[in-house]
């Protein structure tokens, strides 16, 4: 054993992404001592790191930043305040205050705005655009129901939907086990056919039969039919009209950092580092001791040099792979819980990023002669092509693209780490991405200018195979006292960044109380209703 403070006890982090960051944080803040965040990549935070390839900035994934939680937009806004440049169109700060809204209330930014060119530790409050790529139309996403929608659809193919989803209303299907169940309860079977089956097929390479309904209870929560036509209906018959529009164009704002959700976490690695917090990057944690059922001691690896130590453990706070923190732990874990958790399944995507010198799509507004998509997503529901979704990095935040004349795209193509896709080599993919991005009349190949690829292995936790069995692994884990689950793959669920930090905020409750109740950690979203009443997200974030 190299390590020579084997008896100094520890608060030991794993992961230094969101909600091991966030972690590290709130036990500082509240004087715990021994804190040490351990990071196997070369950089933090996670999947919502910031990727800089030559001065063009990628956001993996895509990270709006806005929450239900007063507390998550607080801590964000502490730590990257809001800016006024950053305010788009007539959404303008009032008495140094910007607003947003969700779940039809309207919530105030309690920060106040810095004056204009204050600098760049800053958030910025930017438009929330995102549509569908079908049938060589663009369609608002999620699909709104109005008169250009039933124009783009047709008339007659509107009828039907209409009448699929009140045959699902009438009879619906029961038991609701799988996705197909899900979606075809709240939406109908035509609507689900055309919009959702082969996106979300494409998304986790499997059939919507074989996943569990409990993805959509994650994910699609709050989206209702009923609700949207009744918004549709008081926009064009209320007499509170005027008041209902300006409510909406309000749901459509959302905060970003100035360059990239990974300058959030950035930010909070630093001020953890100078407050003598340490974050050691590039080190796997690769094994576990139990005694008398706690964690005893927790083994480390630099992935760089090889030097592995051993270090005492008094509490454990885990946003690793369950599958991997599983096959780590040496002793007796009894044989269905290895099964499970070795049986465990996770999506993979890659980013290929593609600046170009303009973008070519005809239906848009010509700006300088360049079309001007002001999307921040484009989900991609055209036949023949393997890429599931793209973002436009420049309307994320202008600051993520080195030169103002040049458009900074990313596409997003969804794999399994190993297969043909994942193994391809960099220039094949970025072939590939030319290639789909002429075939769907986005762009020319010979005005991309510049090219990278970014492989992000386990983005998405599997709801399917051995998930069936989850609760088996869950119990044992929970079992172990000192051992906290938090984050994405931490909990193996597919939370968004702000469920991962109240993850963590509820661990360290938990901690600095003397609990080893982990219930309130695994109640974080699960009947909160998460995204907007009016216009729910299902994304694959």
């Amino acid at each position: 054993m190299s390590e020579s403070g084997l008896n100094q006890k520890s608060v030991i982090i794993i992961g230094a992404g969101p909600a091991g960051l966030t972690a590290a944080f709130e036990l500082n803040a509240a004087d715990r001592q021994g804190v040490r965040v351990v990071e196997a990549d070369a950089q933090v935070g996670g999947i919502s790191r910031t990727v800089n390839h030559n001065g063009n900035r990628i956001d993996i994934g895509g990270h709006r930043f806005f929450s239900k939680s007063d507390w998550v937009m607080k801590w964000w806004l502490d730590k990257l305040p809001l800016a006024d440049e950053g305010v788009i169109g007539s959404i303008k700060p009032v008495n140094a205050h910007a607003f947003l809204a969700y779940q039809g209330q309207k919530r105030e930014v309690n920060t106040p705005a810095l004056p204009h060119g204050s600098g760049d530790e800053v958030m910025l409050l930017r438009d929330r655009i995102s549509r569908i790529l079908f049938s060589g139309k663009l369609f608002d996403y999620p699909l709104k129901l109005n008169v250009g929608t039933a124009l783009k659809l047709g008339l007659w193919p509107c009828l039907l939907f209409g009448l699929s989803y009140i045959k699902a209303r009438l009879l619906p299907v029961k038991p609701e086990n799988t996705l197909e169940d899900f979606f075809i309860n709240r939406f109908g079977r035509r609507l689900y056919l055309r919009f959702f089956k082969e996106y979300t097929e494409k998304v986790w390479g499997r059939s919507c039969r074989e996943i569990s309904a409990a993805w959509g209870a994650q994910r699609v929560k709050g989206l209702s039919i009923s609700k949207a036509i009744a918004h549709a209906w008081r926009q064009i018959f209320s007499k509170k009209k005027i008041a209902d529009a300006q409510q909406t164009s309000l749901i459509e704002h959302f905060l970003y950092p100035k360059f990239g959700p990974g300058q959030m976490w950035e930010t909070v690695a630093t001020q953890l580092q100078r407050s003598g917090v340490p974050i050691e990057m590039q080190t796997k944690v690769v094994g576990f001791k139990l005694n008398e059922n706690r964690i005893a001691e927790v083994q480390t690896r630099n992935i760089v040099t090889g030097e592995s130590c051993w270090r005492s453990a008094d509490t454990v706070i885990s946003t690793m792979p369950i599958r991997d923190l599983v096959e780590a732990i040496e002793g007796d874990v009894p044989d269905d819980v290895r099964k499970i958790a070795a049986a465990l399944e996770y999506r993979d995507f890659i980013t290929v990023g593609l600046l170009y010198k303009n973008l070519v799509w005809n239906d848009e507004k010509q700006v300088d002669g360049r079309a001007s998509i002001p999307d921040n997503w484009i989900y991609i529901q055209e036949p023949g092509v393997k890429v599931g979704r793209l973002q436009i990095f420049n309307n994320w935040s202008p600051y993520m693209v080195s030169k103002s004349d040049r458009v900074w795209v990313g596409l997003e193509f969804f794999c399994n780490e190993g297969d043909e896709l994942w193994q391809s080599i960099d220039a094949d993919l970025i072939e590939l991405a030319k290639r789909e991005m002429t075939q769907i009349k986005l762009a020319n190949s010979e005005d991309c200018v510049d090219a990278v690829v970014i492989r992000m292995p386990k983005a998405y936790p599997g709801y399917y195979g051995a998930y069936e069995h989850f609760d088996v692994v869950r119990r044992y884990l929970d079992s172990i006292p000192n051992l906290f689950l938090i984050g994405r793959n931490g909990m193996h669920r597919y939370n968004n960044q702000d469920h991962s930090m109240l993850s963590a905020k509820c661990a360290v409750e938990a901690i600095l109380a003397g609990s080893t109740d982990k219930s309130a950690i695994w109640d974080v979203n699960i009947d909160d209703d998460y995204h907007e009443e009016i216009e729910q997200e299902v994304n694959s974030k």
